[in-house]
């Protein structure tokens, strides 16, 4: 039997296993909501080490960004990491060996720290050689490998949003919300393939908008259409979650589907599966506890998915204002970092990091 027809017959077997997904909501009030940083410089993503060091990165979605990547002390400030010259970017320099639009970052089973660089400054487009993702050992501060993505992985509009790396098979997941699709990297070999360009999945839903603190958010006057953003992998490293920031529907896909050089596009489309409507999210972890976290964008809160497919509200509140991106510590606490990305260049307030607590 052909080996991706028997990958069908697995996962089909799997989805009938599976209990059928519902949409309640239920409310958790053990949770303790405690804030731990604020920044006057928006940041989106974060990432905890095993030993309970903090990164953060911050956009460049304006000019005069003094870092990209930073490790936050206890009092809350920011050191560039690895070092101020991979921070120094100005335009000039060599775009292989400077952060030039860092969106997020992951922190590996191997305590190794991945930085994923759009390469698209301002939203300008993509700079050549400047969409990468770049491996550093903590311990020692030191960039272990620079993966450069090609133009035909990193298109010319493409906004490479967030990543997730399995440091077993050595594989990169990696949404693309300018352009919608996943982006599959075998660090190994270094090879790379962009998939379900055009699946629904990985595009904005039409006509969509989101609403936060009763406005619309719009750009320019228009509504925005963000593709794939929201990325997780499963605790178990089987399946990899993903969502529309502009869209109300969660999607996942086998792994094993997505690593098999062999399987064409059509092949993996079809090994999509809708998982639940959940509304608009950002950011999405699945926790310790193997529940998955939304950072749920209109209502200003934070949620789970159950395996039985019970959405629960974590926390919720005008403080937890465009929840981003999540990371996890070794005690099994949840951080998140607010983005306010709705009120655009004139944010009302700080941009803050929060942890929860059960």
């Amino acid at each position: 039997m052909r080996r991706d027809v028997c990958v069908a017959l697995m996962l089909l077997l799997l989805g009938a296993l599976m209990l059928p997904l519902q949409t309640a909501v239920a409310d958790e009030s053990t949770v303790v909501l405690e804030e731990v940083a604020a920044s006057t410089r928006q940041w989106t993503g974060i990432s905890i080490s095993k030993s309970g060091r903090t990164f953060v990165s911050y956009p460049r979605w304006t000019k005069g960004l003094p870092h990209s990547v930073a490790e936050l002390d206890a009092a809350g400030t920011p050191t560039p990491f690895p070092t101020r010259e991979w921070n120094s970017w100005t335009g000039i320099e060599n775009p292989g060996k400077r952060f030039i639009a860092v969106q997020s970052i992951f922190i590996d089973a191997d305590d190794h720290l991945w930085v994923l660089d759009t390469g698209n400054p301002e939203f300008k487009g993509v700079i050549p050689g400047g969409a990468k993702l770049v491996e550093i050992d903590l311990a020692k501060a030191e960039v272990l490998n620079t993966f450069l993505f090609p133009r035909t992985v990193a298109l010319p509009d493409s906004y490479l949003n967030d990543v997730r790396v399995d440091a077993r098979t050595r594989t990169a997941f990696i949404t693309d919300s300018g352009n919608g699709a996943i982006v599959v990297a075998y660090l190994a070999t270094q090879r790379y393939r962009r998939l379900l360009d055009n699946h629904p999945s990985t595009h904005a839903e039409p006509d969509l908008t989101i609403t936060v603190a009763g406005s619309p958010w719009l750009r320019d006057g228009k509504t925005p259409q963000v593709h794939a953003d929201g990325i997780a992998l499963d605790t178990a490293g089987d399946m990899l979650y993903f969502q529309a920031l502009t869209g109300k529907k969660l999607y996942r896909v086998s792994t094993l589907v997505l690593r098999d050089p062999t399987l064409d596009d059509a092949a993996v489309a079809a090994q999509v599966q809708e998982v639940a409507e959940v509304g608009p999210s950002d950011g999405l972890l699945f926790g310790p506890s193997g529940k998955l976290y939304l950072s749920s964008i209109e209502q200003s809160a934070i949620r789970t998915l159950s395996a039985d497919g019970k959405l629960a509200v974590l926390a919720t509140g005008d403080e937890i204002s465009w929840p981003d991106s999540f990371s996890a510590d070794a005690e099994g606490r949840v951080y998140f970092t607010t983005s306010r990305i709705h009120e655009g260049k004139a944010p009302t307030t700080v941009y803050k990091i929060f942890r929860l607590s059960q």
